[in-house]
Protein backbone atom coordinates (compact mmCIF):
# COMPACT_ATOMS: atom_id res chain seq x y z
CA UNK A 1 0.00 0.00 0.00
CA UNK A 2 0.94 3.37 -0.98
CA UNK A 3 2.81 5.58 1.88
CA UNK A 4 2.05 9.43 2.15
CA UNK A 5 4.98 11.55 1.05
CA UNK A 6 5.69 13.53 4.31
CA UNK A 7 8.18 16.78 3.13
CA UNK A 8 10.58 17.23 6.40
CA UNK A 9 11.69 20.40 6.48
CA UNK A 10 15.83 20.25 6.70
CA UNK A 11 17.97 22.33 8.29
CA UNK A 12 21.50 23.76 6.90
CA UNK A 13 24.58 22.39 8.13
CA UNK A 14 28.23 22.87 7.53
CA UNK A 15 30.59 19.82 7.87
CA UNK A 16 34.01 20.25 9.61
CA UNK A 17 33.17 24.23 8.81
CA UNK A 18 33.36 23.50 5.24
CA UNK A 19 31.11 21.47 3.38
CA UNK A 20 27.83 22.70 2.89
CA UNK A 21 24.66 20.09 3.46
CA UNK A 22 20.80 19.89 4.09
CA UNK A 23 19.90 17.62 6.44
CA UNK A 24 17.19 16.16 8.70
CA UNK A 25 17.33 14.34 12.22
CA UNK A 26 17.22 10.64 12.23
CA UNK A 27 14.22 10.46 14.66
CA UNK A 28 12.30 12.75 12.51
CA UNK A 29 12.09 10.27 9.69
CA UNK A 30 11.44 7.19 12.00
CA UNK A 31 8.64 8.82 13.68
CA UNK A 32 7.22 9.55 10.26
CA UNK A 33 7.99 6.03 8.89
CA UNK A 34 7.42 4.04 12.56
CA UNK A 35 4.55 6.07 13.85
CA UNK A 36 2.72 8.03 11.39
CA UNK A 37 3.28 5.79 8.21
CA UNK A 38 4.37 8.01 5.98
CA UNK A 39 7.36 8.29 3.21
CA UNK A 40 9.79 10.88 4.86
CA UNK A 41 11.33 13.09 2.38
CA UNK A 42 13.96 15.23 3.57
CA UNK A 43 13.34 19.13 2.20
CA UNK A 44 16.42 21.08 1.26
CA UNK A 45 14.69 24.39 2.89
CA UNK A 46 16.16 26.89 0.58
CA UNK A 47 14.67 28.81 -2.20
CA UNK A 48 17.10 28.42 -5.03
CA UNK A 49 16.05 24.39 -4.76
CA UNK A 50 12.34 24.45 -4.20
CA UNK A 51 9.15 25.92 -4.47
CA UNK A 52 5.63 25.84 -2.53
CA UNK A 53 3.70 25.39 -5.24
CA UNK A 54 5.78 22.18 -6.72
CA UNK A 55 6.17 20.82 -2.60
CA UNK A 56 2.98 20.78 -2.17
CA UNK A 57 2.22 18.62 -5.48
CA UNK A 58 5.05 16.60 -4.70
CA UNK A 59 4.22 15.98 -0.52
CA UNK A 60 1.00 14.97 1.07
CA UNK A 61 1.75 16.85 4.37
CA UNK A 62 4.86 18.34 6.11
CA UNK A 63 7.04 18.23 9.53
CA UNK A 64 8.01 21.30 10.33
CA UNK A 65 11.39 20.42 12.43
CA UNK A 66 13.20 22.06 15.28
CA UNK A 67 16.55 23.70 14.33
CA UNK A 68 19.52 25.13 16.02
CA UNK A 69 18.70 28.56 14.06
CA UNK A 70 15.78 30.82 15.08
CA UNK A 71 13.34 32.47 12.54
CA UNK A 72 15.01 35.78 11.99
CA UNK A 73 13.20 39.05 13.78
CA UNK A 74 12.58 40.94 10.83
CA UNK A 75 9.65 38.48 10.11
CA UNK A 76 7.78 39.69 12.13
CA UNK A 77 8.70 43.49 12.48
CA UNK A 78 11.75 43.54 15.05
CA UNK A 79 15.20 43.78 14.81
CA UNK A 80 17.86 41.33 15.68
CA UNK A 81 19.87 41.19 18.45
CA UNK A 82 22.36 38.66 20.43
CA UNK A 83 19.70 37.51 21.93
CA UNK A 84 17.89 36.32 18.95
CA UNK A 85 21.31 33.68 18.25
CA UNK A 86 21.68 32.28 14.56
CA UNK A 87 19.73 32.38 11.64
CA UNK A 88 18.37 30.70 8.43
CA UNK A 89 16.40 33.11 6.17
CA UNK A 90 16.30 30.67 3.43
CA UNK A 91 14.33 28.11 5.73
CA UNK A 92 12.80 31.52 6.31
CA UNK A 93 11.94 32.21 3.10
CA UNK A 94 10.56 28.40 2.00
CA UNK A 95 8.81 27.37 5.58
CA UNK A 96 6.59 30.58 6.34
CA UNK A 97 4.74 30.80 2.88
CA UNK A 98 4.71 27.22 2.95
CA UNK A 99 2.34 27.04 6.23
CA UNK A 100 0.87 29.76 5.07
CA UNK A 101 -0.51 28.16 1.65
CA UNK A 102 -1.09 24.28 3.78
CA UNK A 103 -3.73 26.59 6.19
CA UNK A 104 -5.34 28.43 3.21
CA UNK A 105 -5.50 24.64 1.45
CA UNK A 106 -5.99 22.26 4.28
CA UNK A 107 -2.80 20.09 3.33
CA UNK A 108 -1.66 18.54 6.71
CA UNK A 109 1.20 19.76 8.63
CA UNK A 110 2.86 19.49 12.20
CA UNK A 111 4.88 22.01 13.58
CA UNK A 112 7.37 20.98 16.28
CA UNK A 113 9.83 23.51 18.07
CA UNK A 114 10.87 25.67 15.53
CA UNK A 115 8.06 24.54 13.60
CA UNK A 116 6.14 25.50 16.22
CA UNK A 117 7.44 29.06 16.36
CA UNK A 118 7.50 29.59 12.31
CA UNK A 119 3.81 28.61 12.57
CA UNK A 120 3.06 31.75 14.63
CA UNK A 121 5.16 33.89 13.04
CA UNK A 122 4.09 33.26 9.37
CA UNK A 123 0.30 33.95 10.66
CA UNK A 124 1.44 37.55 11.55
CA UNK A 125 2.74 36.79 15.75
CA UNK A 126 5.76 37.17 17.24
CA UNK A 127 8.57 35.77 19.71
CA UNK A 128 10.63 36.62 22.93
CA UNK A 129 14.00 35.79 21.94
CA UNK A 130 14.81 34.33 25.62
CA UNK A 131 12.36 32.71 27.34
CA UNK A 132 14.54 31.93 30.21
CA UNK A 133 14.84 36.06 30.71
CA UNK A 134 11.53 36.87 31.52
CA UNK A 135 10.43 36.84 35.09
CA UNK A 136 8.84 33.54 36.13
CA UNK A 137 10.08 31.87 33.61
CA UNK A 138 12.40 28.55 34.10
CA UNK A 139 15.22 27.56 31.44
CA UNK A 140 13.15 25.44 28.74
CA UNK A 141 16.89 24.98 27.20
CA UNK A 142 18.04 21.76 26.37
CA UNK A 143 20.67 20.87 29.16
CA UNK A 144 24.73 21.86 27.21
CA UNK A 145 25.54 18.32 28.61
CA UNK A 146 24.23 14.93 28.87
CA UNK A 147 23.33 11.71 26.80
CA UNK A 148 20.56 11.93 24.02
CA UNK A 149 18.57 10.20 26.59
CA UNK A 150 19.18 12.66 29.46
CA UNK A 151 19.00 15.39 26.95
CA UNK A 152 15.54 14.96 25.64
CA UNK A 153 14.07 13.52 29.26
CA UNK A 154 11.03 14.44 30.56
CA UNK A 155 11.39 17.63 32.28
CA UNK A 156 7.76 19.37 32.98
CA UNK A 157 3.80 19.22 32.15
CA UNK A 158 2.00 20.87 29.92
CA UNK A 159 -1.55 21.33 30.33
CA UNK A 160 -4.30 21.87 27.84
CA UNK A 161 -7.96 23.38 27.32
CA UNK A 162 -10.50 20.64 28.79
CA UNK A 163 -12.23 19.44 26.00
CA UNK A 164 -9.42 21.30 23.76
CA UNK A 165 -8.06 19.10 19.83
CA UNK A 166 -5.11 17.85 22.42
CA UNK A 167 -7.09 17.15 25.52
CA UNK A 168 -9.03 15.14 23.20
CA UNK A 169 -6.19 12.91 21.14
CA UNK A 170 -4.42 12.73 24.52
CA UNK A 171 -7.46 11.65 26.46
CA UNK A 172 -5.47 13.65 29.03
CA UNK A 173 -5.74 17.38 30.18
CA UNK A 174 -1.51 17.04 31.92
CA UNK A 175 0.83 15.24 29.88
CA UNK A 176 4.71 15.27 30.80
CA UNK A 177 6.71 16.80 27.77
CA UNK A 178 10.91 16.97 26.70
CA UNK A 179 12.11 20.95 26.56
CA UNK A 180 14.68 21.96 24.39
CA UNK A 181 14.28 25.62 23.01
CA UNK A 182 15.27 29.12 24.23
CA UNK A 183 12.75 31.21 22.72
CA UNK A 184 8.94 31.35 22.83
CA UNK A 185 5.79 32.93 21.46
CA UNK A 186 5.47 36.44 22.23
CA UNK A 187 1.82 37.31 20.73
CA UNK A 188 0.30 34.85 18.88
CA UNK A 189 -0.69 35.33 15.48
CA UNK A 190 -4.13 35.55 13.52
CA UNK A 191 -6.01 32.63 14.49
CA UNK A 192 -3.46 30.66 16.21
CA UNK A 193 -5.00 29.00 19.50
CA UNK A 194 -2.59 28.60 22.23
CA UNK A 195 -4.40 25.02 23.78
CA UNK A 196 -1.68 23.76 26.00
CA UNK A 197 1.05 25.98 28.31
CA UNK A 198 4.22 24.66 30.74
CA UNK A 199 3.72 25.55 34.62
CA UNK A 200 5.43 28.69 33.68
CA UNK A 201 2.75 30.21 31.51
CA UNK A 202 4.95 29.11 28.10
CA UNK A 203 2.72 28.34 25.07
CA UNK A 204 3.85 24.57 24.37
CA UNK A 205 0.66 23.46 22.37
CA UNK A 206 -1.25 25.88 19.18
CA UNK A 207 -3.78 24.83 16.25
CA UNK A 208 -4.83 27.19 13.59
CA UNK A 209 -8.71 28.58 14.53
CA UNK A 210 -10.91 27.23 11.35
CA UNK A 211 -8.24 25.63 9.41
CA UNK A 212 -9.84 23.38 7.17
CA UNK A 213 -6.67 20.80 7.68
CA UNK A 214 -4.70 19.40 10.36
CA UNK A 215 -2.63 22.29 11.99
CA UNK A 216 -1.36 20.89 15.35
CA UNK A 217 2.09 22.22 16.59
CA UNK A 218 4.18 21.94 19.62
CA UNK A 219 6.96 23.56 21.47
CA UNK A 220 8.77 20.30 22.70
CA UNK A 221 9.76 17.46 20.46
CA UNK A 222 7.80 14.69 20.09
CA UNK A 223 9.77 13.12 17.56
CA UNK A 224 12.18 11.86 20.64
CA UNK A 225 11.22 7.83 21.06
CA UNK A 226 7.76 8.54 19.43
CA UNK A 227 7.13 4.98 18.90
CA UNK A 228 7.32 4.02 22.63
CA UNK A 229 6.07 7.70 24.20
CA UNK A 230 2.54 7.56 24.99
CA UNK A 231 1.85 11.36 23.99
CA UNK A 232 4.31 10.87 20.88
CA UNK A 233 2.27 8.40 19.43
CA UNK A 234 -0.82 9.48 19.09
CA UNK A 235 0.07 13.05 17.65
CA UNK A 236 2.25 11.33 15.08
CA UNK A 237 -0.85 8.71 14.24
CA UNK A 238 -3.41 11.40 13.89
CA UNK A 239 -0.40 13.25 11.75
CA UNK A 240 -0.44 10.37 9.78
CA UNK A 241 -4.43 9.70 9.67
CA UNK A 242 -4.74 13.12 8.07
CA UNK A 243 -1.86 12.93 4.97
CA UNK A 244 -3.05 9.92 4.22
CA UNK A 245 -6.75 11.29 3.64
CA UNK A 246 -4.70 14.18 1.63
CA UNK A 247 -3.46 11.53 -0.55
CA UNK A 248 -6.45 9.76 -1.21
CA UNK A 249 -8.33 12.71 -2.32
CA UNK A 250 -10.68 12.74 0.64
CA UNK A 251 -11.81 15.92 2.72
CA UNK A 252 -9.38 16.96 4.72
CA UNK A 253 -9.19 16.53 8.41
CA UNK A 254 -9.91 19.39 10.34
CA UNK A 255 -8.30 19.92 13.81
CA UNK A 256 -12.02 20.03 15.21
CA UNK A 257 -12.26 15.98 13.83
CA UNK A 258 -8.36 14.98 15.97
CA UNK A 259 -9.87 12.66 18.61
Amino acid sequence: MARPVIGIIGNHHLINDQYSTHAGGTMNSEAIAEVAGGLPLVIPADPRFVCVKELMEVCDGFLFTGGRPNVHPEEYGECATEAHGAFDRARDAVALPLIRACVERGQPFLGVCRGFQEVNVALGGSLHPEIRDLPGRMNHRMPPDGTIEEKFALRHTVSFTEGGPFHRLFGAVEVMTNTLHGQGIKRPGARVVIDGHAPDGTPEAIYVKDAPGFTLSVQWHPEYRAAQDPVSRPLFEAFGAAARAWMKGQRPVSVAEVA
